[in-house]
């Protein structure tokens, strides 16, 4: 069965169909894990557990008592920053080169992303409620609409080439993809999680920019469950798998090439809550594409709340990363993720 070529390339507006925080209130969030107040060697304010993995780090390294004042005064001048700052890692990108300040930085945005995902709707306790509960929850976002899109006329033993079909460019540190995949397919088609998690894992899925850990089942170092909660020393290792974006285009520690092999491959490219910045859309602009294409290629893309003007300066600008007609590019602003799935279903379809 001959299967178009998806890529599917997402943003934190996506993750934001599962409740997980977007824009200032992350911003908000990480400002207040790293308020770190020490009244008389006691913490009374901040979050204890990046405190403590930055003892670790002490420890570690054998640091002085000075030495731990400059990673307080690093949380602190992050603190401070982050009501003006679009993004902790625009933050961290603009400070590149202070690694002290880095390793804040990241150790806050793990903490922020696994409590985020601890407080989604996608999170359950397998001990307590049936996954089906916590799939319900999710019917009118996005991410069930892509699993409607995956089993369309698709009996099990045909999944995993539909599967294989498909690329996810991740722009987030969250696991909610694949975390959500792994139990909807085990729901739907009435299998065992370790054909389940067989099945997802046939999907290439990159995160630019890393993520917080890789999930258990995939059977790879720095693991951590979706929505746990880590201890210091896990907090300090997970830490190192978060990339600046000077580190996300590298291509000797990175798969920026990959990534943009696929998109110049695909037939259908879709942008999910995407904020279309310059760097993050250079990152995924294939060197080289064939003129004239193969095969014709179409992009969808949301754009939440964005004006008439600048959807227009958007797609102008996707049509040349994917040098493709105007006419085969749709940037909607009406649109949310899951609408965007019932607005093109024929032309998104698998089947």
């Amino acid at each position: 069965m001959f299967q178009k070529k998806t890529v599917i390339i997402v943003g934190a507006g996506a993750s934001s169909e599962a409740h997980l925080p977007v824009g200032g209130e992350l911003t908000g969030r990480i400002e207040g894990l790293l308020d770190v107040q020490v009244e008389r060697a006691r913490q009374i304010h901040g979050d204890t557990v990046i405190w403590n993995a930055i003892h670790a780090v002490a420890r570690r390294d054998e640091l002085e008592d000075g030495n731990i004042a400059a990673y307080r005064q690093a949380c602190w001048r992050i603190r401070d920053a982050m009501p003006q700052a679009m993004s902790i890692d625009s933050f961290i990108d603009a400070h590149r080169g202070d690694s002290t300040l880095e390793l804040c930085g990241k150790l806050a945005i793990v903490r922020s992303i696994l409590q985020a995902e601890q407080k989604s709707s996608l999170f359950f306790d397998p001990n307590q409620i049936p996954a089906a509960k916590m799939l319900r929850r999710m019917r009118d976002t996005w991410f069930n609409a892509f699993m409607q899109l995956l089993t369309e006329n698709c009996r099990a033993d045909e999944l995993g080439a539909r599967l294989s079909s498909i690329c996810i460019v991740n722009f987030n540190y969250d696991r909610c993809i694949e975390h959500f995949l792994v139990h909807a397919i085990e729901n739907y088609y009435g299998i065992g999680s370790d054909q389940a998690e067989e099945l997802v894992r046939n999907i290439e899925i990159y995160h630019p920019y890393g993520t917080v850990g890789a999930l258990p089942w995939y059977e790879q170092e720095h693991t951590i469950a979706f929505g746990a909660e880590p201890s210091p020393d896990q907090l300090l290792d997970l830490a190192g798998q978060i990339r600046t974006f000077t580190e996300g285009t590298d291509p000797d520690s990175s798969d920026i090439e990959a990534i943009r092999e696929r998109v110049a491959e695909a037939q259908i490219v879709l942008f999910l809550g995407f904020a279309y910045h310059h760097q993050n859309l250079e990152l995924v602009r294939p060197q080289e594409l064939p003129v004239p294409r193969s095969r014709e290629a179409y992009c969808y893309g949301t754009a939440k709340d964005m004006s008439t003007s600048d959807c227009n300066l958007i797609a102008h600008e996707l049509a040349g990363i994917l040098n493709i007609r105007m006419s085969h590019v749709a940037v909607r602003p009406d649109l949310l993720c899951a609408s965007l799935f019932r607005e093109f279903w024929r032309s998104l379809s698998l089947a």
